[in-house]
């Protein structure tokens, strides 16, 4: 009987898993022994044996034997006790991972009804409670999906580890997927091994607490191993699907999906959030973001030696490959080649503006500047048009449309991050502007003011176009550091877009008043405009 086969019963169908989890506990275990010696191996596994037998025989023995074993420990025998387990657990989940995927591809192959999860099930309970293809496609216009990177003292795992466990992963996926012979298999074992002792031998936390940049160096990892590939690669999963499903569509998704972040924009608790740090953050996300696209380009530029010679293209395409500054000789009858090459000069000319960034392959020559994510968009559509119209859809459903999405994605931005703060801390920020502007007598009075009377207050400065703020005012370093924050998040949306930063969240609202402090204080910088028809370039959310 197949294991891999989801007919399999439950029991056969987890015997890859236990095998996976023997051969990482045995090649740990060997490690212990070899890089400590056999008597703390017998010690953990003296424990590991009581408390299997203790958990499922309800052995009291086993507990009393359990106790003694740990309260003997030595503290440096104990550490190591503890990270033995710790890297099992670890080792463990990777296999379970694996075996998720495993189990997936196993109904896939065999053609398993789609399963609860996933967006093919989504879609055939959809038509199945009578959805249309059109309420669909209104639902999706109005939609945001935005999970959110958090950064938390409490997150102390080291990137070193994430990358030994990533080997690991890797090696049991090569185990899986391919029909290894006896040698390959040898050395899949050795480089398993290689892996173990690696994370054996590597510190398991962080010695001292990231600085904020280092959390958004981070987070920014993230994209760099999956949103970056595997962000665009489900828009255009779900659109081929939509197409299936609701055929008298013309689907072309939103961009109803994007990730956001808190890192470098959430000040509650965290003073060492300023404004400088914002900007730093956004111009590093920017960085990879253009990066990525840049990389991508010259990908294109390897797939796309077509001639004009062999294949018709459109007068838009001719036109762009004309502009393109590249005039070598073996790529003038490759208008595709060409007009990425303008693409690419645009796009580094953006990147060093934007960011004073080098792109990693040199353009040919100057380009002027991309204003607007839309402009790459739409310099990058006319290549998509161009091979669609001349029998070369194939191509341009590869990395080309993949390419699209992503800068529909995430723009010159990366991740839009999100603004927040305490609602005490803005209190006392509005607190002393007005008391500044002679608007209350003194810091104290506004803080007395009952709800009722600082709602009508702030409502009158709100709808006021003065100012309340003066640049010749000596300001308390909270409320300087607070108005910076709004001057450059003003400053950012303007060099990156308005998506870049989209929402100011305000912790521990307790009624109107919060909500109108953060819009008086985003009217100080420019972001509400007050007057008959009042505008506000950010979202105010309240977390109560």
């Amino acid at each position: 009987m197949n294991s891999l086969d989801p007919s399999t019963t439950e029991t056969d169908k987890d015997l890859p898993l236990r095998e996976d989890i023997r051969l990482l506990g045995r090649i740990l275990g060997d490690t212990v022994s070899q890089q400590e010696g056999s008597k703390l191996f017998d010690v953990v596994e003296s424990i590991r044996q009581n408390s299997v037998r203790f958990d499922r025989d309800f052995d009291e023995d086993a507990r009393t034997e359990l106790e003694r074993i740990l309260a003997e420990l030595p503290r440096d025998t104990m550490l190591a006790v503890i990270r033995s387990f710790t890297y099992f657990l670890h080792l463990a989940n990777i296999a379970e991972d694996e075996h998720h995927v495993r189990r997936r591809r196993a109904h896939e192959m065999i053609g398993s009804p789609a399963r609860d999860g996933s967006l093919e099930r989504a879609l055939t309970r959809l038509q199945a409670a009578g959805v249309s293809g059109e309420g669909l496609r209104a639902c999706l216009e109005q939609a945001l999906i935005s999970p959110v990177l958090t950064a938390h003292p409490t997150e102390v795992s080291r990137k070193s580890i994430l990358f030994c466990q990533h080997e690991v992963r890797g090696l049991l996926d090569e185990r899986d997927r391919l029909r290894l012979t006896p040698s390959e298999l040898a050395n899949n074992e050795v480089a398993l091994r290689r892996a173990v002792l690696t994370l054996w031998r590597t510190r398991m936390v962080r010695s001292t607490r990231l600085a904020v940049i280092d959390e958004v160096k981070n987070g920014i990892s993230y994209f760099d191993e999956t949103f970056f590939v595997e962000l665009p690669r489900l828009y255009c999963q779900f659109e081929d699907q939509l197409r299936q499903a609701f055929p008298d569509q013309n689907w072309a998704l939103p961009n109803f999906f994007r990730v956001g972040s808190w890192i470098g924009g959430d000040r509650d608790g965290n003073p060492f959030v300023t404004a400088e740090v914002l900007r730093e953050s956004v111009r590093r996300q920017s960085i990879a973001a253009f990066d990525f696209y840049l990389g991508e380009i010259h990908a294109l530029g390897r797939e796309l030696p077509l001639s004009h010679t062999l294949v018709e293209v459109s007068d838009a395409l001719a036109a762009l490959a004309e502009a393109s500054p590249d005039a070598a000789p073996q790529r003038l009858d490759e208008p595709y080649r060409r007009a990425l090459t303008g693409i690419y000069a645009r796009l580094a000319t953006t990147s060093s503006a934007l960011d004073q960034h080098e792109s990693p392959e040199h353009a040919v020559g100057v380009a002027e500047a991309y204003a607007t994510p839309e402009e790459i968009v739409a310099d990058l559509q006319v290549l998509v048009d161009s091979l669609i119209a001349n029998g070369a859809e194939l191509i341009a459903a590869g990395r080309l449309r993949s390419l699209v999405r992503a800068i529909g994605v995430f723009g010159f931005h990366l991740a839009p991050i999100d603004l927040r703060q305490n609602s005490e801390v803005h209190a006392r920020t509005v607190g002393e502007l007005l008391a500044r502007s002679q608007r209350c007598t003194d810091y104290a009075a506004y803080a007395t003011l009952d709800e009722a009377a600082r709602i009508a207050l702030l409502s009158e400065e709100i709808a006021s176009p003065r100012p309340l703020y003066s640049p010749y005012i000596d300001y308390s370093p909270e409320t300087l550091g607070e108005l910076a924050i709004f001057f450059t998040a003003r400053e950012l949306r303007q060099r990156y877009g308005a998506a870049t930063l989209p929402n100011c969240i305000i912790s521990k609202t307790d009624g109107v008043s919060d909500l109108l402090e953060v819009a008086l204080l985003l009217k100080e910088a420019g972001l509400l405009v007050p007057g008959e028809t009042p505008r506000l370039a950010l979202n105010i959310i309240p977390l109560f």
